[in-house]
């Protein structure tokens, strides 16, 4: 994803978001290929997967941008990144692995950094947020993850960076402390958001995954800012958690609202 202190646009012309996380956090990373039992690039040494790679991020990507241009949005809250910004401070987005496709249509273009694995899901997930402008961080909780939150790190410091806060194993929609520990260790808002749409198909995957039709209406909450002390403690922390899954409820009611209105 693009640089987090970004304005964000209105109605038309929306942009992506997707989800980044540590260990412990959330991270868009699971998506519908297969995990391999001996490692997260064991999927390298055959040229059968590094072929369907290239083809899902090949198609994917046009047909991803071809949807999301068919999307009307109703935005709430998006005066918050300009807050944000104002301070001279970077978004720590915070959001549901189940919304990452309207996510990452909606922030698209700003350089927002997220976290994704090295196996053959996040490979091609990698390569599809790529095209749609984000940087990367690859790891996950178990493998890789210590190192990918530290480039998140040191990103956040000029740019936004992005979790999904459930993902990439869930269980769904329980805030796992990645992005609280991110925002703690750098003083950057946490930025809760909930995308809802008015028509929309749902996957029967962990995460329930919505994938808006075409020419829908999607409903995008933004939430005020979360700001983590930096002396917060392990039960501060569980605090902050807590907040933060009251934050997305609410954005959730925020979003179906809107779509009611």
């Amino acid at each position: 994803m693009t640089g987090a202190g970004s304005r964000e646009p209105a109605a038309k012309n929306p942009e992506r978001g997707a989800g980044s996380r540590e260990p412990g956090a959330g991270s868009p990373e699971r998506g519908a290929g297969s995990r391999q039992p001996g490692g997260d690039t064991h999927w390298r040494q055959s040229a059968r997967k590094r072929a369907e790679v290239a083809a899902i991020a090949n198609l994917g990507y046009p047909v991803l941008r071809a949807l999301g241009a068919t999307w009307t949005w109703k935005v709430t809250g998006a005066d918050h990144l300009d807050a944000i910004a104002a301070r001279g401070l970077q978004p720590i987005h915070s959001f549901w692995h189940g919304r990452i496709l309207p996510a990452t249509v909606y922030f698209q273009r700003r350089g927002i950094v997220v976290i994704t694995s090295e196996n053959y899901d996040g490979e091609w997930i990698a390569r599809i947020i790529a095209k749609f402008g984000y940087g990367t961080a690859r790891g996950s909780t178990s493998r890789g993850g210590p190192k990918a939150l530290l480039r998140l790190v040191r990103e956040v410091k000029s740019k936004g960076v992005a979790f999904t806060l459930d993902g990439p194993r869930g269980p769904r929609e329980v805030a796992q402390p990645g992005a609280i520990w991110l925002a703690k260790a750098t003083g950057n808002p946490l930025l809760p958001f909930h995308a809802e749409a008015a028509s929309s198909w749902t996957l029967n995957s962990w995460d329930r995954t919505q994938i808006p039709k075409p020419y829908t209406t999607v409903a995008m909450a933004i939430a005020e800012p979360l700001y983590v002390p930096r002396d917060a403690d392990d039960v501060a922390l569980e605090h902050w958690r807590q907040r933060l899954q009251q934050s997305l409820a609410q954005c959730r009611e925020r979003a179906v609202d809107a779509l009611r209105g």
